[in-house]
């Protein structure tokens, strides 16, 4: 994969997760060190707005080493994290985390209707092949007011703070990847935000997938955005 090429739809899958189970030794680490540690906060603000507590059923789509899903269970839920990266979920096993952890397809979930509480997805949606099978799929693993949980990359709106993150985000982030981890890994990740619908046509999409309530808010100065919603119907 050419550092400014992006894969087709045909190779995405195969492509993203051969690269996920490169850079899972190093992916926490990197992760700390590109978001000068505000993706912890990031992920508390997304569990604490999961509304979930102890009897819950919380599903972490895409879990890659189980961040969200260490967080989730510390509220006392039972936790599912799903992921197609083998090497990623043997990470998050290796931190003894009390979740069950599955190897599946975000696309395909393999939970049955109508048992979660809430449904989460942390820093992914641009690495699936197509974003609406996957809200398709959390509205139906979500019981009737269950909630919906994104965190995702975002833009500054301030034409300087949307300059400064464009310069760090899409050049400096490859640059030290290429460094530390995985030169062809961390010139993907900054480019597939190319993947990911502007706020207001993910809105309608989640909103078209039988959620109410959609909401944006934005973290970081813009840097990173949370999404949240409920499952339509009555409890």
């Amino acid at each position: 994969m050419a550092l400014t090429a992006l894969p087709s739809p045909a190779d995405k899958a195969e492509l993203v997760r051969a690269m996920f189970d490169r850079i899972a030794p190093r992916y926490d680490r990197l992760n700390g060190i590109l978001t000068l540690r505000l993706d912890r906060r990031w992920r508390r603000r997304a569990v604490a707005a999961a509304a979930l507590g102890p009897g819950a059923v919380a599903v972490d789509v895409a879990c890659g080493t189980g961040d969200f899903c260490e967080l989730a269970a510390a509220t006392g839920a039972r936790v599912v994290g799903v992921d197609f990266a083998a090497g990623m979920l043997a990470g998050a096993r290796r931190r003894g985390v009390p979740a069950a952890f599955v190897r599946g397809d975000a696309l395909a979930l393999p939970v049955r209707d109508a048992v979660a509480d809430a449904v989460t997805c942390g820093f992914a949606l641009r690495n699936l092949t197509a974003i609406p099978p996957m809200l398709a799929e959390a509205a139906r693993v979500l019981r009737p007011g269950g909630r919906l949980v994104l965190l995702e990359v975002g833009e500054p709106r301030h034409p300087l703070a949307r300059l400064g993150h464009h310069l760090y985000f899409h050049r400096l982030v490859p640059l030290i990847g290429a460094l530390l981890a995985d030169r062809r890994a961390y010139a993907y990740l900054p480019a597939s935000v190319a993947y990911l619908p502007g706020p207001e046509a993910l809105r309608g999409l989640i909103a078209a997938a039988g959620f109410a309530a959609v909401r944006t808010e934005s973290l970081g100065g813009g840097a990173a955005q949370l999404v949240t919603a409920r499952r339509e119907g009555t409890t």
